[in-house]
């Protein structure tokens, strides 16, 4: 999910014209539509589709395609970033948010997920990938919470019986009216991921199946908000948890469709509050699918 920030880049993306997220990519019994809300703008690139918030300058959601079966493995080197220029310079942050500081431009869309098909088309959505628009600003610490939250995509994919070995997944920020602000930009405290996958003929009721986390870095993000910090935090800076779906929807306002009723997680008997609701992951052994 997480990008450095690397050299001097070298190759210009091309104006994004992918057709995008495709809801009926899992070959569920009913289409599964991406997560939104009111005043979203919608942007599809190749194999992904974001849901851009104009005020807060940052995608509210995003959706991706991952056929495992057909992934393209594309060396990253020398990519340009660029702003989506289908939206106004003023709906979308850019440079001067990540410029000397300690903030990664953050893939909300993780860059290798929609890189499958022909080489031409995975190409495409490499670049297209490296778009303001797919990315927020997170901590660069680096520690064992942001590496699980790197391969949940992986793990899922290889672990949960994905039909076909196909996988949607919708990330994006949690929105907070207390989040801080910084070079007048409101940093997100906490991102939600949700990995959806067709469970087959097995499955009881629907085919439909996905688990949501969350990924929480405000351990760390109070010393990168100081201009000039360069030490790590005590703490470690990521907490990844997985959560039920109800509660991302709750905390972020959007409409996850069937996603919610489709949840695998099971929430312990009588479980009250954050504290005995959400499970922290300290591997990929705790991960309930």
């Amino acid at each position: 999910m997480s990008s450095t920030h690397g050299e001097a880049a070298r190759r210009p993306a091309p104006a994004p014209d992918g057709a995008g997220y495709d809801p009926a990519f899992l070959g569920t019994p009913a289409p599964v539509p991406m997560p939104t809300g009111p005043g979203l703008l919608e942007l599809p690139y190749t194999h992904f589709t974001i849901h851009q918030d104009p005020v807060r300058r940052m995608p509210a959601a995003t959706a991706v395609n991952i056929d495992g079966a057909t992934l393209v493995d594309i060396t990253r080197g020398g990519e340009t970033w660029n702003l989506d220029p289908r939206i106004g310079p003023d709906q979308q942050w850019g440079a001067e948010l990540y410029s000397d500081n300690r903030f990664d431009r953050g893939h909300l869309v993780r860059r290798q997920d929609p890189l499958w098909g022909d080489q031409a088309t995975a190409e495409k959505a490499n670049l297209d990938t490296f778009h303001y628009t797919v990315c927020a600003p997170q901590a660069d610490y680096f520690n064992q919470g942001r590496e699980l939250w790197l391969g949940l995509e992986d793990y899922i994919l290889g672990h949960a019986g994905a039909d076909r070995q196909r996988l949607s997944v919708f990330s994006g920020p949690i929105f907070d009216v207390g989040d801080p602000e910084y070079r007048s930009a409101r940093i997100p405290r906490k991102f939600f991921k949700i990995g959806a996958w067709n469970a087959g003929p097995q499955a009881a009721d629907s085919a439909l199946a996905c688990t949501g986390y969350i990924l929480d870095q405000s351990n760390g993000l109070d010393a990168v908000l100081h201009e000039g910090a360069r030490e790590a935090p005590p703490l470690g800076p990521f907490k990844t948890f997985q959560v039920p779906v109800s509660d991302i929807a709750a905390l972020t306002g959007l409409d996850l469709g069937p996603l919610t009723a489709a949840d695998r997680y099971s929430v312990p008997r009588g479980a009250r509050g954050t504290a005995e609701r959400w499970r922290e992951i300290g591997g990929f052994a705790d991960v309930q699918l």
